[in-house]
């Protein structure tokens, strides 16, 4: 007797992929909008597939990684053009490796802005130090806000 290998019958809600994947319904539409995803019909509610469950997981990594919503759907769209998904994997792969080479400059002009930053810091605490050290511990007051601020910590009092 055979394996079904099919895929199961499953459906979602969408509120119950919102809730799975963190997203808002209104991204779900926007991604429906778009053409990414689509779902069917009970009368006004959306009804998706578990076909719909795996764009939507690739639509979502795409996203993380930076692509476009066009480059991931002219990704998905070649899934329906070639079932084997021998031309999807060949456009992923150039497209991945376009996105690391964009993501690898990214972070060489951070780590350049971060190092800028560094050196004026240096010069300026070094000026005040030696025309105003009274303002320095309020400098480091300031950094301290700051960093509270960038990590989450809570509102400060002025």
């Amino acid at each position: 007797m055979p394996m079904d290998l099919r895929r199961p019958a499953r459906t979602y809600t969408i509120r119950q992929l919102c809730l799975e994947f963190k997203c808002t319904p209104r991204a779900l539409r926007f991604y429906e909008d778009k053409g990414l995803l689509n779902p069917a019909r009970d009368g006004m509610n959306r009804v998706y597939s578990y076909r719909d469950r795996g764009r939507l997981v690739l639509i979502l990594r795409g996203k993380r990684v930076g692509l476009s919503l066009s480059e991931i759907g002219e990704i998905l769209d070649l899934y329906e053009a070639d079932e084997n998904g021998a031309q999807q994997a060949a456009k992923s792969l150039r497209k991945f490796k376009e996105r690391i080479v964009a993501l690898e400059q990214q972070k060489k002009d951070i780590d350049d802005a971060i190092a800028q930053l560094q050196s004026g810091i240096s010069t300026m605490e070094k000026r005040l130090s030696e025309t105003r050290p009274d303002l320095l511990p309020r400098a480091a007051d300031y950094d301290q806000v700051l960093r509270r601020q960038l990590d989450g910590v809570g509102h400060t009092e002025a």
